[in-house]
């Protein structure tokens, strides 16, 4: 945010400032700036370690753990594949070898097939165990392992916007107290709306 603050502020400044540098917008403006980068360089940079370590590392280390369930879920897949096809196999195998009343032409391979069915089931029950056991559990933890993560970030929202208030208001006395009377009764607003109405009637921007 104050990234985006101080491009906003820069732009401002250097609108007003390109005039008058005593006019009252300027030095109003120029304000502005000085609070933004006070914000920027005190506070903004006061929370951004504790920002980092308690809230973007503990997401960090959360997401690290949904590639490996992804990962353990395509290997279950990918055994239930292997399991449907080798059972299909095996049925085959049986009612071919029951219809034409003779050995397979290779014994080995009924066998075989038999024994990798086997150690796939073996692995898809490890694995189908694994992640209908832990992964309900994983989820469920989801919530006390933000909780303080979600603190410390409102916790920190608030003191930049108690700071950002704090600067601002200073901000304030740069502007005649009709436009902070304006303000506070919502009048302002008005006269911002027909200022843009201007503008839009303009042909330059489209305007008859």
């Amino acid at each position: 945010m104050t990234a985006a603050q101080t491009r906003l502020a820069d732009t401002i400044d250097m609108f007003y400032g390109a005039g008058d540098k005593t006019s009252e917008g300027a030095m109003a403006a120029h304000a502005y700036k000085r609070a933004v980068d006070d914000l920027d360089t005190g506070i903004g940079r006061e929370l951004d370690a504790p920002y980092r370590t308690t809230v973007m590392e503990p997401l960090g280390k959360m997401n690290a753990y949904f590639p490996v369930v992804n990962e353990h879920i395509t290997k279950r897949g990918k055994k239930v594949r292997l399991l449907c096809w080798l059972l299909d196999y095996d049925s085959a195998r049986s009612r071919m070898n029951k219809l034409i009343a003779k050995p397979s032409e290779d014994p080995t391979k009924l066998p075989k097939a038999q024994q990798e069915h086997d150690d796939a089931k073996e692995v898809f029950d490890m694995l189908n165990e694994q992640l209908i056991a832990e992964l309900p559990q994983l989820l469920d933890l989801r919530v006390p392992y933000f909780d303080p993560s979600f603190e410390a970030m409102i916790r920190m929202q608030c003191k930049f916007a108690e700071e950002g208030y704090e600067k601002m208001s200073g901000v304030q006395r740069y502007f005649d107290d009709s436009v902070r009377d304006d303000y506070a009764s919502g009048q302002l607003d008005s006269q911002v709306e027909a200022v843009l109405q201007e503008m839009r009637e303009l042909s330059i921007c489209g305007g008859s």
